[in-house]
């Protein structure tokens, strides 16, 4: 069996009429007969019973009516699968986003996906480290993710969604608060807190650097699992701690204030980052939507 013998044994069906089939079906009734001739052959059997004055379906015709139908609806279905699939309408996607910088993002990007792309499904993970997450779009654990790194690997494409700079959080009641903004030289003598110690981490590494540059080394009184649990213990006074613009956007701590850190080097790009070889319509949809939110000054 063919889907033209199905398609032409259906409309037979209905229509139990060889002239109005072929019209149907725009073709002459010639062609129709040896469809319906070649589906039988093929089956083994008469579906239809014709005479001189009528057309009518055998029993064997009968019983190949329901399973025909579900035939061509399932064609249907896995041909609109696969058009919807290659015009980026359907598809899973593993996003991965690094700390609470990017969650406003991933939140618009989310909703924006389900209100246009209702057959895209996006899986999330949070990541405290930005590295790692470039190992796993290697090998691809995930397809799509948002940090901020100093470099990437060849096999990873990026693109700048929106900038960083550094600034400081510190106790609502600190002397340094109110200032518009602090040097690291002016952070001397603080007690610093900060996410454990990872290769790559864009505040860890300028932390240190500002702080040698200035002539001291900083003090570490803590480390904290991630970025929410360090605001608590500013906030709780047992320290400050540098971080990233977008980290004020996205929560309120009312214990804690956000001050610009003075950095030469600063601004940092945040990025989108896939693999470069991945060319899924879907990939594509997903990144031109974080594209155009971020264009709508979210992520400024």
């Amino acid at each position: 069996m063919n889907l033209k013998q199905i398609r032409a044994f259906l409309v037979m069906a209905e229509e139990l009429h060889f002239g109005r089939a072929a019209v149907r079906l725009h073709m002459s009734q010639p062609p129709l007969s040896r469809l319906i001739r070649s589906l039988e052959t093929s089956l083994g059997t008469q579906l239809f019973q014709r005479t001189t004055r009528a057309v009518t379906l055998t029993a064997a015709g009968e019983a190949l009516v329901e399973p025909a139908r579900a035939i061509v609806t399932s064609f249907e279905l896995a041909a609109s699968a696969v058009k919807s699939a290659g015009q980026g309408e359907i598809g899973h996607l593993r996003l991965a986003f690094t700390g609470i910088a990017t969650h406003e993002l991933v939140g618009s990007l989310s909703q924006e996906v389900r209100r246009t792309h209702p057959g895209i499904q996006l899986s999330l993970q949070s990541a405290s480290f930005a590295m790692p997450v470039l190992d796993h779009i290697t090998d691809g654990s995930f397809d799509l993710a948002f940090g901020l790194w100093p470099f990437v690997p060849q096999s990873i494409a990026t693109s700048t969604i929106s900038e960083e700079t550094l600034v400081v959080a510190l106790p609502h009641e600190h002397a340094l608060a109110d200032r518009e903004s602090v040097s690291m030289a002016d952070l001397e003598a603080e007690d610093f807190i900060t996410l454990p110690h990872n290769p790559g981490s864009l505040t860890i590494e300028r932390l240190h650097s500002l702080a040698h540059a200035a002539g001291f080394s900083p003090r570490v009184a803590q480390t904290a699992p991630d970025t929410w649990t360090i605001l608590s213990l500013v906030g709780a006074e047992f320290g400050c701690s540098v971080t990233v613009s977008s980290v004020p956007r996205n929560v309120t701590f009312p214990k804690v204030r956000f001050v610009p850190l003075d950095d030469e080097q600063g601004p940092y790009p945040l990025l989108m980052a896939w693999r470069r070889d991945d060319d899924r319509p879907a990939l594509h949809e997903v990144r031109r939507l974080a594209g155009t939110l971020c264009a709508q000054e979210l992520c400024s």
